[in-house]
């Protein structure tokens, strides 16, 4: 072989090696990801549905305003 094609050969391989690396790190990522989303899911589900700390009516209104893009006043301010 030439010294060329030795040296595309090791930089495919480094490469590849590289790349199957940083899939492996995505993937754990996403299943972090994917774990937290559910945890925050269940602790949103439970203060709205069984503990009452968040009403409906409150999420929702705050959900509003930042529709909105509405400011929050201080008090005092006008």
């Amino acid at each position: 072989m030439d010294n060329v094609q030795k040296l595309l050969v090791v930089a495919v391989g480094t490469l590849t090696t590289l790349l199957l690396v940083v899939g492996v790190q995505v993937l754990f990522i996403i299943l972090d990801l994917r774990k937290s989303i559910k945890r925050l899911n269940s602790i949103l589900e439970d203060a709205i549905i069984g503990g009452g700390l968040i009403r409906p009516e409150k999420l929702t209104g705050v959900l509003q305003m930042f529709k909105k893009k509405k400011k929050i006043k201080k008090r005092g301010q006008v």
